[in-house]
């Protein structure tokens, strides 16, 4: 009987030690399947994005991930100098700025050997806001020269006021080294001209909004994305926005958020002053725009080139239509390595 007993144990432990052994190598190949998964829609990948054009890019990603549910995009939204220095230093394949590589920066990828191509998704507006008791109607490119240069340092010096009478101008961008920074000190500032002291960074675009809101005398730049009344359509559930990007229909008129007053802008050799609506960024009425490109690095067929395409391809194209910047692919720059 004893060795009855014994015998039993020793089956079951050798037939427990086979189960072990079975959902190890199962789990084992669940794992390399996983891995052999990684493609153009599946996987995750890392992108690095100019801060300026999260809330677009955050749309973006949502609906791509929502279409691809085995899909991940971490984006890292970053001054545009870091997010050029993380792809010339391989850390990431993808990055949305509003600048092209140079010459110099191309050949460097190619030294690298990286297969390299970059295209215009969208011609982006500086939006220019200011609070809701600002009785000041409209602004010229040469007000804000003399603004940015230091010769206007308070409103009354631009035109009589009742509002603001004496009151400093107090300018806030989102934060040092974002895109819109860099575009208005090139657009504004003599080479090697700095901003003055009235020139205050904040935290985030939501940190622009407050201070506008707060102070009667702020003056805030951000992108156009960020004025939309509905925020680009966050109002939307995921699956609502889906179904409306998928049909054939115009996309609604953008409307301006009522947080904050959208200031005309008059352009040099304009009469009148527009606001950033998309019909005066095509025609080139509002005078400040910046393209915006997606630049990657990425070998095909992985997930970072797949969401390249997403974001020039027809509904990537979409998206950035009804968040009020203008959609603008053109072909493809590509270059080979072999």
């Amino acid at each position: 009987m004893h060795n009855s007993v014994m015998t039993h144990k020793l089956h079951y432990l050798a037939l427990l030690a086979a189960v072990v052994l079975l959902a190890a190598v199962v789990l084992l190949a669940a794992c390399n399947n996983k891995q052999s998964t990684n493609s153009s829609t599946s996987g995750t990948a890392v992108i690095i994005c100019d801060e300026s054009f999260q809330n677009v890019l955050d749309q973006e990603i949502e609906v791509f991930e929502y279409t691809y549910p085995d899909a991940s995009i971490l984006c890292r939204y970053q001054p545009e100098a870091d997010a050029l220095d993380s792809l010339l230093k391989r850390k990431v394949d993808l990055i949305i700025t509003s600048r092209d590589l140079t010459d110099a920066q191309r050949e460097k990828l190619q030294l690298q050997n990286r297969a390299h191509r970059s295209r215009k998704i969208a011609v982006d507006a500086v939006a220019i806001i200011v609070n809701k008791d600002n009785d000041i109607d409209q602004l010229s490119m040469g007000d804000l020269r003399e603004i940015f240069s230091g010769k206007f340092k308070k409103w009354s010096e631009i035109t009589p006021t009742k509002a603001l009478r004496d009151k400093d101008i107090e300018i806030v961008f989102e934060s040092n080294g974002c895109g819109i920074i860099n575009y208005m000190q090139s657009k504004m500032l003599e080479p090697g001209q700095k901003f003055g002291d009235n020139v205050f960074a904040q935290k985030s675009t939501e940190d622009v909004f407050k201070a506008v809101e707060a102070h009667k005398n702020a003056i805030g730049f951000i992108g156009v994305s960020w004025i939309t009344a509905d925020m680009g359509g966050k109002a939307m559930s995921v699956d609502e926005r889906v179904e409306q990007l998928n049909a054939n229909n115009d996309p609604s008129a953008i409307e301006f958020t009522d947080r904050i007053k959208v200031m005309p802008v008059r352009a040099d050799d304009q009469l009148q002053p527009r606001k950033p609506y998309q019909y005066y960024i095509n025609n080139g009425e509002y005078p400040l725009v910046r393209v915006v490109w997606a630049i990657d690095a990425s070998a095909s067929g992985t997930l970072d080139h797949g969401f390249f395409s997403f974001l020039t391809g027809v509904i990537g194209q979409k998206i950035i239509l009804q968040t009020g910047v203008l959609p603008a692919a053109e072909p493809v720059r590509m270059v080979e390595t072999y």
